[in-house]
């Protein structure tokens, strides 16, 4: 379907499903080159291909792939 085909409804629930794709895939992807080497389960080459899978890698990484941190004692 093109563009001008769709409905309005249609266009803008498209746009909300492309920025939502935009933010998971920028913040899965800020996150693995920002976070240390110990707080990502797995090899991050893996994690790198897998963040750009449609839409399933970059929730998987969000989800799985990073280590909780406990709070520190002080």
């Amino acid at each position: 379907m093109r563009w001008e085909q769709m409905s309005k409804r249609q266009r803008g629930l498209l746009m909300a499903l492309v920025s939502a794709e935009m933010a998971l895939t920028t913040a899965a992807a800020v996150d693995l080159a920002f976070c240390p080497k110990e707080t990502v389960r797995g090899r991050r080459g893996l994690w790198w291909l897998g963040i750009f899978v449609q839409p399933i890698g970059k929730i998987a990484y969000l989800l799985w792939g990073r280590r909780r941190h406990s709070p520190e004692k002080t």
